[in-house]
């Protein structure tokens, strides 16, 4: 996932504040004492019809659980990855948590093994999800987190604003790689200096066609997808990654790239014109540029994507729920992750907001939705992080060909020869942290198109070699190698 651009999924829930965090489940003092409270802890802001939300959650939980209150904490998202590691480091009894670095902490053991109690107290949840996540978020044979079934896989693409591509007269139609769109970028750049023409900053990543990171794209190991090769490899010493750099540094020197990117925080809002192209995330849930245009108020675009489609472990972690292996309610936790997956009344009315306020069926029978102007962000909590998008309604804009593209797309998908390999790093510790502090002064001027990338890449590749590059290589290719044996 991207840092300072969030998945597409993300923008509903922009412009958040930090909120004090009370994430243990507890026994309620109320009239209703005998019930358990499960608390749910998350990114985001806390939305603003959260009580009509949480009420008709809970009528919908008792009808299955009696006993059983669901509670929601949120925390924004600028503060939620270090809140998150206080509450993982400290062993604090949390019930259930939107997993950050899913797999170090369920390797680190901080999570409850769920293997067992997803196939008992889930099973209809549990059978639900694609196959290819329950391969993505196991660990040493166990499984830590409940997955949420949505984008199985998701190709990075370029997104065009459709008003720049009118006004300017631009086709993108050919567009299919960084490379490719430099003629779109030339012509809008000319008659639109003083708006960014490729809005990137701080953060970017850029994308190959066809590569897994083992231990996240911070770092330079990767895996060929395809299967060609089973080696891993530097990222940055392939041809494919250097030649996009190439690209992306001719771009900034033509002014193509804002001149800060390497160091810009600045959020290109959907919504508005202050960008012509942007890297997002896409997905067969997200009906082609549906989702984005929603997200953005109805604002038109053009999507172009530029990777290759795979099922990878990546994918599979982009939202998973954990429970904390000191909770007091594991059952009850994973009752209620059970009806997130299950129960259409109850995920719809948290992600598309209050029935009646938010939006309203058009034809119930067939899960057809109308929203209504109440449908805004901060009035409902994005499908990508709650529960199985395939029991989902769909806005009458979707048509049935678009639900059977998606569908025909998911089964045609190819997966990543690396699903599934989750690396345990703990032997190279030292080196993990040496190799992230090497990164962390390379990443951003590298992927934004910043430095000259040849001459940055041999320095960097010469500190990375005394970070201890060689041994995590190593440690990772034997355990790739013993991975592949057991395929």
């Amino acid at each position: 996932m991207k840092k300072w651009i969030r998945n597409l999924t993300f923008v509903g829930m922009a412009a958040m504040s930090m909120l004090a965090l009370a994430a243990c489940g507890s026994k309620s003092n109320s009239s209703s004492s005998a019930k358990t409270t499960v608390s749910m802890t998350m990114p985001g802001d806390k939305p603003k019809n959260y009580t009509e939300i949480i009420n008709k959650a809970n009528k919908e939980i008792h009808k299955t659980y009696k006993d059983i209150d669901l509670k929601m904490n949120f925390i924004g998202w600028g503060d939620y990855e270090k809140k998150y590691n206080v509450m993982i480091t400290s062993g604090e009894s949390y019930d259930i948590a939107f997993a950050q670095s899913y797999s170090a902490n369920a390797a680190k053991g901080a999570y409850a093994d769920l293997t067992d109690l997803v196939k008992k107290d889930a099973k209809k949840a549990y059978d639900a999800v694609d196959p290819a996540y329950w391969k993505g978020v196991t660990v040493n044979n166990k499984i830590y987190g409940f997955p949420v079934n949505a984008n199985v896989f998701a190709q990075n693409a370029l997104v065009f604003n459709k008003q720049f591509l009118d006004k300017n007269n631009i086709d993108v139609n050919a567009v299919n790689s960084y490379a490719s769109m430099e003629p779109a970028l030339e012509k809008f750049h000319k008659a639109n200096p003083g708006v960014a023409g490729f809005a990137i900053g701080q953060g970017f990543k850029a994308s190959p066609k066809s590569m897994d990171f083992p231990v996240g794209n911070g770092y330079p190991f990767a895996i060929d997808s395809t299967g060609k090769s089973d080696k891993i490899v530097n990222v940055y010493d392939t041809e494919e990654m250097r030649d996009i750099l190439k690209t992306l540094h001719s771009y900034y020197l033509k002014g193509y790239i804002p001149k800060d990117a390497a160091t810009s925080s600045t959020q290109y809002n959907l919504q508005d014109n202050t960008w012509f192209t942007r890297q997002e995330t896409v997905g067969p849930y997200d009906y082609g540029n549906t989702a984005l245009e929603n997200a953005a108020g109805g604002k038109k675009m053009t999507v172009q994507p530029i990777t290759d489609p795979f099922k990878s472990s990546a994918q599979a972690q982009v939202a998973v729920w954990s429970i904390s292996k000191t909770s007091k309610h594991k059952k009850e936790a994973v009752q209620v992750l059970n009806l997130l997956n299950t129960d259409k009344t109850l995920l719809n009315n948290i992600v598309w907001g209050v029935q009646g306020d938010q939006w309203n069926f058009t034809d119930k029978a067939k899960g057809k939705i109308k929203t209504t102007k109440n449908y805004k962000p901060n009035y409902f909590i994005g499908a990508w992080m709650m529960g199985n998008n395939n029991i989902l309604y769909t806005q009458d804009s979707v048509t049935p060909e678009m639900i059977q593209k998606r569908d025909d797309s998911i089964k045609a998908a190819k997966q990543s020869a690396a699903l599934g390999f989750n690396p345990d790093t703990s032997s190279v510790k030292t080196e993990m942290t040496n190799i992230s502090n090497v990164m962390s002064k390379y990443l951003d001027i590298l992927n934004t198109g910043t430095a000259d990338p040849v001459p940055t890449i041999e320095k960097m590749d010469k500190e990375l070699k005394t970070a201890g590059y060689d041994k995590v290589q190593k440690e990772l290719q034997k355990q790739y190698d013993a991975f592949l044996a057991k395929k």
